[in-house]
């Protein structure tokens, strides 16, 4: 089921998650350099996720800022534990009862130029439970459209899982997406996180056939929010926000625009995908040749 905010009227609230699931959004955004805005579209948002029983929330990178240029966010860190953006954050969880994944926010280091890209997880009494910081760094060039992640980003190092009450889940950002190695690192989990935001360039190439494969060869469900459209720092985003099964099968996917993608992850589908097909008890490291 797909929300956006263009509706007249709020969607009426669906029936609970069935026994044993759970409901999971992903938020699709198209932000902009002022922080205060992105907090509140993001809040709109996480509230008509609520509405429609969704008991985790997933923000997309970026999700507080895409400044006008790189060095913005680090004009905007914080520091861990305290700053606007994770209180806000903090306070969405507390007051919808959901669990957030908080998408990224710039987290400072020890370089005073770079910050860390981190995605923050919050359970619904507003306390942090995990934190990961994004390992690959993107980079990218082709005739005018050029960036470079690591100018004003430094890399993180951790593989990061947390338990929740609905199974194991494996927290990703972005680019990590193009390095299967990663999430074969988190072991088996219930459900991987990968907030994203793509460029037009990459995206519409590349997006869709990544985020299935990643699903396919995990046996898991995998939740991909995304910044959708275009931004005013002239940068365009795919969008295509999406949650897939640990068949391959998309349950829910927006296109464009800001909005609301929903699904119910059921844990009855995956033992039995994973039981019919065993892939992953299979695994195999080939020797090299001598």
């Amino acid at each position: 089921m797909i929300l956006t905010p263009r509706h007249a009227a709020p969607a009426a609230p669906r029936a609970p998650a069935p026994p044993g699931s759970v409901r999971v959004a992903a938020l699709q955004m198209a932000s902009g350099p002022q922080v205060e805005a992105n907090l509140r579209e993001a809040g709109r948002l996480i509230a008509m996720a609520a509405d429609a029983g969704a008991q985790v929330v997933a923000l997309p990178e970026y999700f507080c800022l895409m400044g006008m240029k790189d060095t913005d966010k680090v004009d905007r860190r914080e520091r861990e534990g305290d700053g606007p953006i994770q209180h806000f954050l903090a306070e969405a969880s507390r007051r919808h009862r959901v669990w957030v994944v908080g998408g990224t926010l710039p987290l400072a280091c020890d370089d005073p130029a770079k910050v860390r890209n981190a995605s923050l997880v919050f359970d619904a009494t507003g306390a942090c439970v995990a934190r990961y910081d994004k390992i690959h760094l993107f980079s990218f060039e082709q005739g005018s459209e050029r960036y470079s992640e690591e100018r004003t980003i430094e890399p993180g190092a951790q593989v990061v899982t947390f338990e929740s009450p609905w199974g194991r889940f494996g927290l990703s950002v972005c680019y990590d997406l193009r390095f299967p190695e990663l999430y074969r690192a988190m072991g088996e989990v219930d459900a991987i996180f990968i907030p994203s935001a793509f460029t037009e360039t990459t995206g519409k190439a590349h997006w869709s056939t990544l985020i299935r494969a990643r699903a396919i060869e995990n046996l898991s469900y995998v939740i991909a929010p995304a910044q959708g459209g275009y931004h005013v720092n002239g940068r365009e985003t795919h969008g295509h926000s999406m949650i897939v099964d640990p068949w391959g099968g998309v349950l829910d996917e927006l296109p464009r625009g800001s909005g609301v993608v929903i699904a119910d992850l059921n844990p009855d589908l995956r033992a039995r995908v994973r039981s019919s097909l065993p892939a992953l008890r299979h695994r195999t490291l080939p020797r090299s040749q001598p």
